[in-house]
């Protein structure tokens, strides 16, 4: 994993990100706390163990303790990074996010009132950006999401399992042609047995979590919630009704395929989509879109888009070009159409891939079936 999704901890460091972690810890006979890193996690009603246990050179970022007790760790040589009370969102969050989480009370109030438009307002004030309050805020929030999805990725959902990539356009409306091929491509992807990978915004990305979350779904479920879905096409104007039609089809399936959706307030015009069950939602633009290129071991399939995809493509492209054998993934262009003449893109890959490793790992084709063959071969 790159360096700008987690800061890599040593084998000398102990992350102690859960109550029951900490309560395990010290029943288990533990004296010192030396490098150990507690995130956001409520000690209060651990005065006990913390005034018992030697603390020097532990670290603790955004946890509450009763009173008295933070000046005590403080004063036998923790370092302490306090909450910071000012930002709508925790800078040390030890989890990625849910679509519920988000869109929390999208049932009965505005999207303008929920955490992720709370949190994009915030992102855009004047000044902002030049704050350090601010700026180092974010950078810890990134952080701690780096390091949430770096644990996703041991766990039981990634574990023998390949990650592919869907890249593609934000503006597929629902109920477009586009937008079912790209539900119909995560839903095909997740029953091969592939973790489904997008940007976690609208259109193509949407639809792709969409048919990763639905994949186990009898055919008449999965075209009923692309028919319900068509009611409400896009996220203009209203981002309310949008979400809201989603969030009734994740309420009819409560248990749909885990996806993983990689969204950013960078682009807050781009409300991250429902259905991408985990959501590691990041600041830094740049740092997304670079941790989901890596992150897809089992290659990107890249659908019709424009500026944003056309970026992909070149941005993988390069990590294939300069990469070593081992590293190098399919790339699989879908739309010979778009990527031979309105963005032709194709004829520029091939050119960078003539003669280089990655050159037969290139593919260019027609629909997301033979986009699923040549990952298969």
């Amino acid at each position: 994993m790159s360096a700008a999704r987690s800061l890599h901890p040593s084998p000398r460091t102990l992350e102690v990100e859960s109550l029951d972690s900490f309560d395990r810890l010290v029943a288990a006979g533990a004296r010192s706390m030396h490098g150990w890193h507690l995130q956001s996690l409520d000690l209060r009603g651990r005065r006990g163990p913390l005034e018992s246990l030697d603390v020097t050179g532990a670290i603790f970022l955004g946890c509450s303790f009763d009173d008295g007790v933070e000046d005590s760790l403080r004063g036998r040589g923790a370092l302490i990074f306090p909450r910071l009370e000012a930002v709508p969102f925790d800078p040390y969050r030890g989890r990625l996010y849910t679509p519920q989480e988000l869109y929390a009370g999208i049932e009965e109030t505005r999207y303008e009132d929920t955490l992720d438009a709370k949190v994009y307002q915030w992102s855009i004030r004047p000044g902002q950006r030049r704050r350090l309050d601010a700026t180092l805020a974010a950078a810890l929030h990134d952080h701690s999401i780096g390091d949430a999805l770096e644990e996703l990725t041991r766990s039981e959902l990634c574990r023998g399992r390949t990650m592919v990539g869907v890249m593609g356009g934000h503006a597929a409306h629902r109920g477009a042609a586009a937008h079912t091929e790209a539900a119909m491509l995560g839903r095909l992807l997740a029953r091969n047995g592939r973790v489904v990978a997008t940007g976690g915004g609208p259109g193509t990305m949407e639809a792709a979590n969409l048919g990763a979350y639905l994949s186990t779904a009898d055919d008449a479920d999965f075209q009923r919630a692309l028919s319900d879905l068509a009611a409400v096409p896009g996220f203009r104007p209203s981002v309310s009704a949008w979400a809201r039609a989603a969030a009734a089809v994740v309420e009819r399936h409560p248990d749909g395929t885990p996806s993983l959706g990689i969204p950013t307030w960078f682009y807050g015009h781009e409300p991250p989509n429902y259905f991408a069950t985990h959501i590691a939602k990041y600041f830094a633009n740049s740092i997304r879109e670079a941790i989901l290129l890596e992150l897809c071991d089992g290659g990107i399939i890249f659908l019709p888009g424009s500026g944003g995809t056309v970026q992909e493509i070149f941005q993988d492209a390069c990590e294939n070009y300069y990469g070593v054998p081992e590293t190098i993934t399919p790339m699989v262009l879908v739309g010979k159409e778009h990527w031979l003449r309105r963005f032709p893109a194709w004829p520029l890959l091939q050119s960078l891939a003539a003669g280089r490793r990655m050159e037969d790992r290139i593919f260019l084709v027609d629909n997301v079936e033979e986009a699923l063959a040549v990952l298969e071969h």
